[in-house]
C-alpha cells in the first residue's frame, strides 16, 4: 500500500483550490489507493496565512482536511535526520524536516512541488505538479 506525504506547498495548493496545480494533486489523489499523511509542520505551514488574514473559513477547511489524513509525529530522530540532511545536501530546514518525517515514517512517496527536494529525496520524492501519476 501507498503512504504519500504530502509536504505543505502541496497541502496548500490542494486546499486553497490553487487554479494552477489543484487538479494535478485531485487527478493523483484520485489515482492513490493508499494514506495521505502529513506532519505538525505542514499544519504549523499551512495555518500561518489563514490564521494572519483572520480567515475562518479556510482555517475550517484546513482542519477538516488535516481530520480527513494521517498525521505523522515528528519525534527527536527526525530533527536528528534533518540535521544530517542539511549538512549532506544544503536543504533549508523545512525541506529537511518533511523528508525526514517521510523517512522516519516508512512513507513511499513524498508529494512536492520543490524540484530540488525531489532531486535530494531520489525516487521517493515526486514532482506532483510537474508529473502525472
Amino acid at each position: 500500500m501507498r503512504k504519500v506525504y504530502l509536504d505543505s506547498c502541496t497541502a496548500i495548493y490542494l486546499v486553497e483550490e490553487h487554479p494552477a496545480y489543484c487538479a494535478a494533486i485531485e487527478n493523483a489523489l484520485a489515482q492513490l489507493n493508499g494514506i495521505v499523511s502529513f506532519s505538525p509542520l505542514t499544519e504549523l505551514e499551512c495555518l500561518v496565512l489563514p490564521l494572519r488574514l483572520e480567515r475562518k473559513d479556510l482555517l475550517d477547511k484546513f482542519n477538516r482536511f488535516f481530520s480527513l489524513n494521517l498525521k505523522l509525529e515528528m519525534p527527536d530522530t527526525v530533527y536528528r535526520e534533518a540535521a544530517r540532511l542539511r549538512a549532506e545536501f544544503g536543504i533549508k530546514t523545512p525541506d529537511a524536516l518533511h523528508l525526514s518525517t517521510a523517512l522516519h515514517h516508512d512513507c513511499t512517496e513524498l508529494w512536492t512541488n520543490d524540484d530540488r527536494l525531489a532531486s535530494v529525496a531520489g525516487g521517493m520524492a515526486v514532482n506532483i505538479i510537474g508529473t502525472s501519476l
